[in-house]
């Protein structure tokens, strides 16, 4: 008799999953999706049985000119009520705030007047006192917070466990390890999960996982995190986000076996909503994204580059990116 097992039949009731759809695929397109497609992805993330909604940002006004952005650059209460009424549903709501990008002090409402349930304040780890002002300002008006420390990736290991230490002492709920440049591979993502759990180890606090696609590792690396023992997990519909995209949900909910998440409104979605939106943006693992993420690079320069006359050049790309590294 083998005594072997098979966890992957079995699923953790601890796992709770996020869908940052609106959030980071609005930066393919200014954040302009139409009610009617930010409706459907909401009551998608109901009838799925997905824990967390990220909605959009909390843009500050004053930076982002609102005749260049959609609602969801900003989510002001009224736009979020259009779309979800009072949200009388197990569905939590979350938006991001952007360290140096938000006006928080104003913007974010205190939580009994706002339907939103979670703020997640996103930084650079040079960011970080600012996070820190940001999780304390949103924590003390009654919401949910999380940290995303972005670009972790070309951040030093000395850094990394200031910035936990610190966050450690603070009312955060969940540290996410983000690989902003999709460069990160398997073994670098559970030793980034240790770090943060070891970290955070006897506060209650959680380590979630946020992955790009630039070398079609996100759905692989979100299952490494998972089990390294990351309980929040990001993903989104047709992996729709910036660049490469991120972990697709339909491959994560595949994946999860927990009965109360269900794939088939997913594929719904895709079906109505994403096919037709694959024609008007690009998103999606593509030369440039795969040779940005080799060089854990930035992939603004290969956004800019798809969106150019060049974009089937992949060669004069490639060339240009190993002229920045030399």
């Amino acid at each position: 008799m083998s005594h072997e097992k098979a966890p992957w039949i079995t699923y953790r009731p601890e796992i709770k999953v996020l869908d940052c759809t609106i959030r980071d695929g609005g930066l393919m397109n200014n954040h302009q999706f139409d009610d009617a497609m930010v409706r459907a992805v909401y009551q998608t993330c109901v009838e799925a049985g997905i824990d967390y909604m990220e909605i959009g940002y909390k843009a500050s006004k004053r930076i982002f000119a609102q005749d260049s952005y959609g609602a969801w650059k900003y989510c002001d209460e009224d736009d979020i009520r259009r779309i979800v009424g009072e949200n009388n549903t197990p569905l939590k709501l979350a938006a991001m705030a952007d360290a140096g990008k938000t006006d928080y002090k104003t913007d974010i409402l205190p939580k009994e007047k706002s339907v939103l349930d979670m703020i997640r304040v996103a930084c650079y780890v040079h960011q970080l006192a600012e996070a820190v002002d940001m999780i304390k300002d949103a924590h003390d008006k009654g919401y949910e917070t999380t940290c995303n420390i972005m670009a972790i990736s070309v951040v030093k290991d000395a850094e990394i466990d200031q910035a936990l230490e610190i966050l450690a002492e603070t009312p955060v709920s969940t540290v996410v390890v983000v690989d902003s440049y999709g460069s990160l591979y398997t073994e670098q993502v559970r030793m980034l999960v240790d770090r943060y759990r070891k970290a955070l180890e006897g506060t209650g606090k959680e380590v979630g996982i946020h992955a790009h696609n630039n070398q079609q590792l996100a759905f692989a690396n979100t299952i490494e995190a998972i089990i390294a023992g990351a309980n929040r997990l990001d993903a989104t519909m047709a992996g729709l986000g910036r660049g490469a995209g991120n972990c697709p949900m339909e491959l994560l909910l595949g994946f999860l076996r927990n009965p109360k998440f269900k794939i088939r409104p997913v594929w719904q979605l895709l079906e109505k909503y994403f096919v037709p939106l694959s024609k008007e943006l690009d998103w999606g693992p593509s030369p440039p994204y795969m040779i940005t993420g080799q060089f854990n690079q930035h992939p603004r320069a290969a956004i800019a580059w798809r969106a150019g006359e060049k974009r089937d050049q992949i060669v004069e790309f490639y060339d240009k990116c190993i002229g920045d590294v030399e």
